[in-house]
């Protein structure tokens, strides 16, 4: 009887621990570093200042993750995070990820965002082929990422070779 109370009360705590996104797996942790090294491997326009905005559109998968990059310094410029609903409050952003659940809104988003230094990261199929400039891929439990070069030139944005060199694909 005691174990089945305990067992009970273990799982009890876990469905009450499973908050929307509270935690982040260990894949959305992973994708945050991921992250963080696109924005520093990317060579900014002298036109972007500082800070450096990274914004989220859609339901945010990473949890407090992202929290930790609050305040980072990457190429002389402090990050900051922010969170967005809607295409039309992703004005300043710098670097957008596009949620799964948002990726069917990226040809509004990509208007929004057109003649803007930003660099747009997703982890959705066909995500480069919307015209993301990186996507990031979960294959056999590791993450890889592909590029769309013209995506970032559009965007004026220059990507490390060494970037280039690491990404699965680049699409020129």
């Amino acid at each position: 009887m005691l174990r089945r109370c305990l067992s009970l009360l273990c799982l009890a705590a876990l469905v009450a621990g499973t908050g929307a996104y509270a935690q982040a797996t260990p894949e959305y942790r992973a994708k945050a570093g991921f992250l963080y090294n696109f924005i520093a491997f990317t060579e900014w326009p002298a036109s972007v200042g500082s800070p450096l905005p990274v914004c989220v559109i859609g339901t945010n998968p990473f949890g407090d993750e992202l929290a930790a990059l609050e305040g980072k310094r990457v190429g002389g410029r402090s990050l900051t995070v922010r969170m967005v609903a809607a295409p039309e409050q992703l004005s300043g952003c710098r670097v957008v990820f596009v949620t799964q659940d948002a990726i069917g809104r990226f040809p509004r988003i990509a208007e929004v965002l057109r003649g803007e230094p930003v660099l747009t990261v997703a982890d959705s199929p066909g995500a480069l082929d919307a015209g993301v400039g990186v996507n990031l891929l979960l294959q056999q439990s590791r993450i890889a990422f592909e590029i769309n070069l013209a995506a970032a030139r559009r965007a004026q944005l220059n990507l490390s070779a060494k970037l280039l060199q690491l990404a699965k694909a680049v699409r020129q």
